[in-house]
């Protein structure tokens, strides 16, 4: 079914809606004409991935402790690739649809975006639905996931299949279990990572035009931010993507600290590195404002810093000198108000954060990244401990 063709002044932007991937499973009736058919394709896509991989384990013996020694039970990377991280994927397809028209539409709404400069930003949100469906980029994904898969040779290094093997992994190659595995989970699961990989380039790449525009922004606003503070909201397109790739990294340290006796402490690094990647790859398109604010904060303390001082002085020139004072309009003014109302405009101002990210946009980024840790640390660190130690680092 054909996409219906965005008018030329249409404010409207999905980063999922209409790119070859959604077309396809439209085409293929995973999503329905209306709507993204989010429980479906979840449903589709876990059963698809991890219903026969449960089946031949029940049915070769493979499946619990006892039947071999590493049996698929406690490998917990394949259940959650296909239980959680594949379907998560999935439901962030819908913040990633929904989330993008509300803030685009709200910088014309708000005043950022003026007349004059409206038809240079519906050029920028056209370019970037010119971006997200570009046929070439996705059969990239397409080739790069398929040689991925293609061009391993020897899978009986992969600890993820020795449950497969029944303990023997020079026979991995040949079972089924391992050939569903690297030939349908991991194939699904690298192409949807890879869909959220290019949906946040193209995400950075608009964000980073919209940066360019001369935008209306308020020195005094009360989100710090300019009026920019909205785009906090963005971030959490990106939380679910967030929590599986981290469900995915926990659930192989939850393997490795369980059954092979790897001390929790040595993935503190690991951990922190990962919390770090994260903030720089999904906040780092909000820090390109700064472009905007900074120099918004440096012209906006010299006038308004020179509003206070003419003020002030006025003020005690009255009423501390007792000079008579010339009826002025600044003193009469009655959206200055009292000299302390335009001494907060005046912190306001020197409030304004060098970007518009605060602590929800740090929050939408670091629990989905934390979160799923919490068992794995848990194994040898007490919750209580662990949990008082996450709440000191974020507050």
């Amino acid at each position: 079914m054909s996409q219906q063709e965005p008018r030329a002044d249409d404010l409207s932007l999905s980063l999922v809606r209409g790119d070859p991937w959604f077309r396809l499973q439209r085409a293929i009736g995973l999503v329905p004409p209306t709507g993204l058919g989010i429980i479906r394709r979840c449903l589709v896509f876990a059963l698809v991935t991890w219903l026969p991989l449960a089946i031949w384990a029940l049915l070769w013996q493979r499946a619990f402790p006892g039947e071999v020694e590493e049996p698929l039970l406690r490998h917990f990377g394949v259940h959650v690739r296909c239980l959680i991280a594949i379907p998560l994927f999935i439901i962030a397809e819908l913040v990633g649809d929904l989330i993008p028209q509300r803030v685009i539409a709200y910088f014309v709404s708000s005043g950022l975006v003026t007349d004059e400069t409206r038809p240079r930003f519906v050029q920028i949100v056209r370019a970037a639905e010119r971006l997200r469906d570009a046929w070439p980029v996705w059969a990239g994904m397409a080739a790069s996931t398929l040689l991925f898969v293609t061009v391993e040779r020897d899978p009986g290094h992969l600890h993820e299949l020795v449950w497969a093997s029944a303990g023997n992994a020079g026979t991995a190659w040949f079972e089924f279990g391992s050939w569903w595995f690297l030939f349908v989970v991991r194939p699904v699961f690298i192409m949807l990572l890879l869909a959220w990989v290019w949906r946040l380039v193209v995400y950075a790449h608009l964000l980073r035009q919209i940066a360019r525009l001369p935008l209306q922004l308020v020195p005094t606003h009360p989100d710090r931010a300019g009026g920019l503070g909205f785009l906090e909201e963005m971030t959490f397109i990106f939380s679910p993507v967030v929590f599986a790739m981290s469900a995915v990294i926990a659930s192989r340290w939850g393997h490795e600290v369980l059954y092979h006796e790897v001390d929790v402490h040595s993935l503190m690094i690991p951990l922190a590195l990962f919390v770090v990647a994260m903030l720089v790859l999904y906040l780092g398109p909000l820090a390109l404002f700064f472009r905007s604010l900074l120099p918004l904060k440096r012209q906006g303390l010299l006038e308004y810093g020179a509003l206070v001082g003419r003020h002030g002085r006025l003020v005690r020139k009255r009423w501390i000198a007792q000079e008579p004072v010339v009826e002025s309009p600044l003193l009469q003014a009655g959206e200055l108000g009292p000299v302390i109302d335009t001494v907060s405009m005046y912190e306001v101002v020197a409030g304004i954060r060098p970007t518009p990210i605060g602590k929800r946009a740090l929050l939408a980024i670091v629990l989905p990244a934390l979160l799923p840790m919490i068992p794995v640390f848990a194994i040898q660190i007490p919750v209580k401990d662990m949990l008082l130690k996450l709440l000191t680092t974020l507050v």
